[in-house]
């Protein structure tokens, strides 16, 4: 389900860039301004995005920039790039099966904290560009999915453990570079952030990480949002550009400068519905490439989502291609089970605000307009979903999911019965029209 706004998206996403007017290393003034509402509304109506991890690091199956220097020895790692010759990429076939699993948006590693550039970069030469392959990822792929409609977006490395100006180097950022110039690397990270936006923007996000290390402090955090919003103002930034991200939890300390959105990493944010947030998930268990790697069922990766969007929060579901440029077919088929299912009962997903009723051991509920979709995902082993009372009057109930529907609204609450033949596994979906806005009731 398209919302005027989202299509709007889509027409920004093919018009070119007419923001950029300051070069990358001109200093940029306050005020750091938020994006537009339009910018984030877009996205919160989306839902649900592709992650995906990739690099020379696919040839090994470690894990990208956290294996140099740990599994993968330094100078080993730094040569993976000379054989990296990925002639199975398909940028199209990638847009493709975000499309495909319903997916309104793609984030791709331009860098991570290996330093290595997935796009044709004037700043180094570190990039796919002297790789065998030698061909632009990011032109191929930002290109392919405005083609199919799908919002292109980058995920960058703030922390560099290969660059020799960024102070810290691996493993993990444990070793300390011999004639560091942090300085002189702010202006190279600022230079290739005004690259991106201008050679294959306009961009939705920029999903920004390595934040946590300690040359990076609140001054650069502040000044990067605002380098970011000036190149283009509908941008939209998230919290891991500023200093105070508690842990994998992804909220930021109370305070603290937190860009425009939380990202909570392996795990669902918790119900938040003033401030957006985007879980960033697996769909293995690494996320880069990895042969064997466990993979989650159908059930996990919907019942995910579907929770997600019941704490009004996106999802960001991480593939790793493998080294001759395909996302292995067993996961491209899991993300496909997905949009078969979102083809079907996506209109209790895009588009929706999270609530009224706050998750429980029995599921989530999300909104939309005068309809309240209460997601059913554990009935544990009881006859009846049992809900909290609210002020407006109910003026219908069905089972999206098929099957019958029993709704009972009393001043001490709601009693919703499916009978057992007609309870869905994963999510049986209950729709609750209601006499007014459902954005009016509180969480409860």
């Amino acid at each position: 389900m398209n919302s005027p706004l989202f299509d709007l998206m889509r027409v920004l996403a093919i018009m070119p860039l007419l923001s950029l007017t300051l070069p990358a290393s001109e200093s940029i003034p306050p005020p750091a301004a938020p994006p537009p509402p339009a910018s984030l509304e877009w996205w919160r109506e989306a839902r649900f995005g592709l992650f995906i991890h990739w690099g020379p690091v696919s040839l090994k199956g470690t894990e990208i920039g956290w294996s140099r220097g740990a599994e993968v020895p330094e100078v080993e790692y730094d040569r993976l790039f000379r054989d990296f010759n990925p002639t199975r990429f398909d940028a199209r076939a990638w847009a493709r099966t975000a499309k495909a699993a319903g997916m309104r948006y793609l984030v791709l590693t331009s860098k991570h904290h290996d330093g290595f550039c997935l796009w044709d970069s004037q700043y180094t030469d570190y990039d796919v560009m002297n790789t065998p392959f030698g061909r632009d990822v990011i032109k191929e792929l930002s290109a392919a999915c405005r083609k199919e409609g799908i919002v292109f977006c980058t995920y960058h490395s703030i922390c560099d453990w290969w660059h020799p100006d960024y102070p810290l180097g691996s493993p993990g950022g444990k070793s300390q570079k011999p004639s560091p110039n942090m300085d002189r690397y702010n202006t190279y990270l600022k230079n290739q952030v005004a690259e991106l936006v201008h050679n294959y923007g306009p961009l939705g996000i920029l999903w920004f990480d390595g934040e946590w290390e300690s040359p990076w402090n609140p001054d650069r955090a502040l000044d990067l949002y605002r380098h970011c919003r000036q190149l283009q103002p509908s941008l939209i930034v998230n919290n891991r550009v500023g200093k105070g991200r508690e842990d994998m939890a992804g909220t930021t300390a109370r305070g603290a400068f937190a860009g425009d959105y939380d990202t909570p990493e392996q795990r669902i944010g918790k119900f938040q519905n003033d401030r957006p947030w985007e879980s960033c998930i697996t769909i293995c268990q690494q996320w880069a490439w990895k042969p064997n790697d466990p993979l989650k069922t159908l059930k996990q990766c919907l019942q995910t989502l579907v929770t997600c969007a019941g704490g009004d929060g996106n999802l960001l579901l991480n593939v790793g291609p493998m080294p001759d440029g395909r996302i292995e077919p067993r996961q491209v088929e899991r993300l496909q089970e997905m949009g078969h299912w979102l083809k079907r009962y996506g209109k209790s997903i895009y588009a929706t605000r999270g609530g009224p009723f706050r998750p429980g051991a029995w599921g989530v509920s999300t909104h939309h307009g005068k309809t309240v979709y209460v997601h059913v995902l554990d009935w544990q082993n009881q006859d009846t979903v049992r809900l909290p009372a609210i002020e407006k009057r109910i003026v219908s109930a069905s089972v999206l999911t098929g099957g019958k529907v029993n709704c009972t609204q009393s001043a001490q609450g709601i009693e919703l019965r499916v009978p057992v033949k007609s309870r869905q596994e994963i999510d049986t979906v209950i729709q609750l029209r209601i006499e007014g806005p459902a954005s009016e009731i509180a969480p409860r």
